[in-house]
């Protein structure tokens, strides 16, 4: 992972369990379209061209391909402290679950992705009947043991497997929890199972947590960590190492931002109903548009996502945003070409597109076309990103 952000500012101290959620920059746009722009139509293997991206951005240097370890990365004990000392994440899902014990009591749960079982047992901890929770990496082994050590062995049962391969005790579920969300919310693909568990498990009226997401798009200032960050490879100790730069700047970078450099109004870029969305939605391509708030220069552009659990009586939502206290997600932020001279009041506008990687679906890649209009200046551009 990135080390974090230098510039970025200090949370306050927390006055609430979980932070409120709000859109701290004015004039959220509600409203996008899918695009009909050339190259973000059609089938989304054909969006992104790896080819034409290492020849842009890596020339020669190819990047090493290693085989999908997304299993074998959750084995290891430090991603789980990770996501375990998130308290925005963790506490949500508590509270979620404690403040909500009516629509748990006597129903029938399944977590997926279970992890060390935490989800699980807070499911338990609210009154659910029996809890089944599904994990195909070598933690599955430890959450069992955590399960029994915590007295919950009777009501909470951990299968170790793929969702898509084993097979539930039960016909059907009254809730399924998981905490599928990755790097610009859809990195590692687990929404995908998520959605294999609901058609085949979850009963006619059950409740999906969380059950909303969306995903938006800030233009940002960051011309002094840019430097920090890659300008470093241009001539450390002597020695020309610019091509490493090049292939660095192709990346998309997760990494903290601060809220003081945000430059533009949100543009909200994907909006997905978890009792709806299909696998298909996860692929897509929308046109966005940014009002430029104060004048200086747009170096990136800076995604992130909100997480929502509206149909309990008692709603939680949490957010990754630069405005509100830092998660483990951090933020996602794609470097433009060159840094565009921009005035208050100038519209940043253009297309994204999101598609999972051929060669390893765990992976995404996004390409960007955008243009800049103000009365003084009018620049267009694209660029192709990999966040792996």
């Amino acid at each position: 992972m990135e080390e974090e952000h230098k510039k970025a500012a200090e949370s306050k101290p927390a006055t609430k369990t979980i932070e409120p959620m709000h859109d701290v920059s004015p004039k959220a746009a509600d409203n996008y379209e899918v695009s009909d722009e050339p190259g973000f139509t059609g089938d989304p293997s054909t969006w992104f061209n790896d080819e034409e991206f290492n020849k842009q951005f890596v020339g020669n240097f190819s990047h090493h391909q290693a085989k999908d370890s997304y299993f074998s990365s959750y084995s290891h004990f430090g991603i789980h402290e990770d996501m375990l000392k998130d308290e925005v994440r963790t506490k949500s899902y508590m509270i979620a679950c404690k403040n909500n014990a009516e629509q748990f009591k006597d129903k029938i749960v399944l977590d997926v992705g279970c992890g060390t079982g935490i989800l699980s047992i807070f499911a338990a901890q609210a009154g659910a009947k029996h809890v089944y929770g599904i994990d195909n990496a070598e933690i599955a082994d430890f959450a069992r043991a955590i399960i029994e050590k915590n007295g919950f062995a009777d009501r909470i049962t951990i299968i170790k497997g793929k969702v898509e391969e084993v097979t539930l005790p039960v016909d059907k579920v009254d809730i399924i929890i998981s905490e599928w969300m990755g790097y610009f919310l859809l990195y590692e693909s687990m929404l995908d199972t998520v959605l294999y568990a609901r058609d085949k498990y979850l009963a006619p009226d059950g409740l999906m947590l969380p059950d909303k997401v969306r995903l938006n798009l800030v233009a940002i200032e960051d011309s002094q960590y840019k430097q920090e960050k890659f300008g470093f490879w241009m001539n450390p100790y002597g020695i020309n190492m610019e091509c490493i730069r090049t292939a660095a700047l192709a990346e998309a970078l997760v990494d903290i931002v601060g809220r003081e450099l945000v430059m533009s109004n949100i543009g909200r870029i994907l909006e997905l109903n978890l009792y709806e969305a299909t696998v298909k939605d996860l692929e897509f391509t929308k046109e966005f548009e940014l009002t430029i708030e104060h004048s200086d220069y747009v170096y990136a552009l800076v995604g992130w996502f909100d997480v929502f659990f509206e149909r309990l009586k008692s709603p939680v939502r949490f957010t990754t945003s630069p405005f509100s206290k830092k998660t483990h997600w951090r933020q996602t932020v794609f470097y433009l070409p060159e840094p565009i001279k921009a005035k208050e009041g100038g519209i940043l506008s253009g297309v994204i597109g999101v598609s999972k990687n051929t060669k390893n679906p765990r992976h995404i890649n996004v390409k960007i076309k955008f243009e800049y209009e103000d009365n003084e200046t009018k620049v267009e551009a694209s660029k192709m990103y990999k966040l792996r």
